[in-house]
């Protein structure tokens, strides 16, 4: 029964650390690029070029980015308060049973049947926790492929009229260590989004 505490806490954890993740790849400032331009004055990327963006800015900045986030973060806010009311509850209904016994307020015969129950209430508290948990990662896993899936799209589209050699996916720093400030096409494609994303928008 004194696992309970303990189960709490685990359970608050794991899904502090998914919501941690998801303010992270979002409202954080902006990650500070590990691409050092070396040519600011050079004429812009051209057909056949290996060119870049930036993915740290575009999960910042880009519209359908945040208007996801900030629904998932209100779901997994909805989802923890109902793990910590529930934990609570049981929590509280462990530690009255504990102090009953203390007391000498329960025969054995009873004090068995109320245990009992108190581990069934248990496991399923922590069935219930892990279901949610899952959800919560199902939660983010859906976001992550929406937007992947929206940026390849516009991109297609895009390279189908640049038609670049290759468009690189930066992120911390990899795969581009350094590179020409004019192949880092970041703003292009953000624009391109954004205005892509708030014509769809108005259209439904």
């Amino acid at each position: 029964m004194k696992q309970a505490s303990l189960i709490l806490s685990i359970i608050a954890i794991a899904a502090v650390a998914v919501f941690g993740t998801l303010s992270l790849t979002g409202k954080g400032g902006k990650n500070a690029s590990a691409v050092s331009p070396s040519d600011s004055t050079a004429t812009p990327a051209v057909k056949g070029d290996i060119v870049y963006i930036q993915l740290d800015r575009i999960l910042q900045e880009y519209d359908m980015a945040n208007d996801l986030r900030s629904v998932v973060e209100t779901k997994v806010q909805n989802i923890q308060a109902e793990v910590d009311r529930r934990g609570k509850k049981l929590e509280s209904d462990v530690n009255d049973f504990q102090n009953k016994i203390n007391k000498g307020l329960m025969t054995r015969s009873v004090a068995e049947a109320q245990g009992q129950k108190l581990q069934q209430q248990e496991a399923e508290f922590n069935n219930f926790a892990n279901q949610k948990n899952n959800e919560i990662m199902e939660e983010q896993t859906v976001m992550m492929n929406q937007l992947a899936d929206a940026i390849k799209t516009y991109l297609d589209k895009y390279n189908a009229e640049k038609q670049y050699a290759m468009i690189l996916t930066n992120q911390g720093g990899a795969p581009v260590i350094t590179g020409a400030a004019y192949l880092d096409i970041t703003d292009e494609v953000l624009a391109g989004l954004n205005e892509e994303y708030v014509k769809n928008k108005s259209k439904k």
